[in-house]
């Protein structure tokens, strides 16, 4: 399979903005440093200790009555779907070493649609399709991760398939400037999209399998090898509107909207941060240049999919180019990376008057792994981002 030599100082500059920059590495599973618990006026304590919206019934068991019993059912009539409804209560010790290493990598983050032409009369990126880039060969990233790509871990969750994994990247909240709890991710890794609603204890790990464990030892590992910054779980998610009534599992409908910001809390609390635990966060450009005005992008992730296994992060850097899937719809980045499912969801990077910033996030590709495609992220992007930003800002 061909490839292409990834530009050297590009990937440098990349590599060292997403460094850690505090002086140690986090606290084990059991000590993880997470924000302050939600007021009082925003949840209540459920039977068994967890938090849940204040607007459930009054105790835990009920919630197998609320909504028909919507919120363990996978039925499609009763599937929790509407922005609203989200709920993820903690359970605590159900993402342990052995149930993350077990889980699999969602088959939407591929596509099997081929690249539809570029649209007449367009101008600027809007309606073009490049032709396809040629394969990157996905390349290790360093050890321990904390030091290498310190924003960037896996998200966990469940759907009626069983334990699904994808990836995500702590991002910089401007209502909490250097103590954010937010976290960017794709939205087919918390929404069904058109088929289904929200998916079930989701939870993030930062620096997941730090130390790029083989898969036949994290099982057996010590929890804070594969959670150093133990288990952060989502207490509020929002995607986009077009995600939730079109989105697909197959050829690329919703993609351009596919993305998620999680708002996340730690199963076990000691008042940080999660920006603070991990030591850094990065910033969302809402307003990057066209393609031709970028030199270089870099794509992050855990692919879990053959020939990879979900246990160690990688990273792909190229030329952004771009694909159209719907000429009427934001036109999309690709890249040429050879990751495979598992890597949605992982955010795409790059330089920005001399910052490395979030620009995307993994959302589809084709089923012989040569490229992926990110959403431009817009106007539809930053509302997700500044809405999740605003309901957690007195908190």
């Amino acid at each position: 399979m061909p490839s292409i030599r990834r530009p050297a100082l590009a990937a440098a500059a990349l590599t060292a903005a997403l460094a850690l920059t505090a002086t140690a590495c986090g606290p084990s599973e059991d000590k993880a440093s997470g924000s302050d618990k939600p007021s009082a006026s925003a949840t209540q304590t459920g039977d068994d200790g967890l938090q849940l919206p204040k607007n459930l019934p009054s105790s835990l068991k009920d919630l197998d009555k609320w909504k028909n019993g919507a919120w363990k059912n996978w039925d499609k009539d009763q599937w929790l779907r509407e922005a609203r409804d989200f709920i993820n209560p903690i359970i605590k010790g159900h993402w342990k070493p052995d149930t993350m290493k077990d889980a699999r990598s969602s088959d939407k983050t591929l596509s099997s649609k081929g690249a539809p032409g570029t649209a007449p009369g367009a101008s600027g990126d809007q309606g073009v399709t490049d032709p396809e880039p040629q394969p990157v060969t996905a390349k290790s990233v360093g050890l321990p991760y904390h030091n290498n790509a310190a924003p960037v871990g896996k998200v966990f969750f469940d759907s009626p398939e069983g334990h699904m994994v994808c990836s995500a990247t702590v991002v910089k909240d401007p209502a909490h400037p250097g103590k954010s709890n937010m976290v960017w991710t794709a939205g087919h890794c918390v929404h069904a999209g058109k088929s289904g609603g929200w998916y079930r204890n989701i939870a993030f790990v930062p620096s997941y399998n730090d130390k790029g464990l083989p898969g036949t030892q994290v099982n057996t590992a010590p929890v804070q090898d594969v959670a150093p910054y133990g288990v952060w779980w989502a207490d509020w998610a929002q995607t986009s509107s077009q995600w939730i009534t079109q989105g697909a599992e197959t050829g690329g409908a919703g993609a351009p909207y596919d993305f998620s910001v999680l708002h996340v809390k730690p199963e076990a609390t000691s008042g940080k941060s999660l920006e603070e635990t991990v030591g850094n966060a990065l910033t969302v450009d809402f307003d990057a240049p066209q393609v031709k005005s970028i030199q270089s992008m870099g794509a992050w992730g855990y692919p879990a999919a053959p020939p990879f296994d979900g246990q160690k992060m990688y990273d792909c850097i190229d030329k952004p180019s771009r694909l159209t899937i719907e000429p009427s719809q934001p036109t999309m980045y690709r890249i040429g990376c050879t990751m495979t499912g598992g890597s949605s969801g992982g955010g795409w990077f790059a330089q920005r008057d001399g910052k490395v910033v979030l620009v995307s996030n993994t959302s589809i590709g084709p089923a012989n792994s040569t490229w992926l495609a990110g959403p431009h992220l817009g106007p539809e992007a930053k509302g997700v981002y500044d809405g999740i930003s605003r309901k957690f800002a007195n908190q």
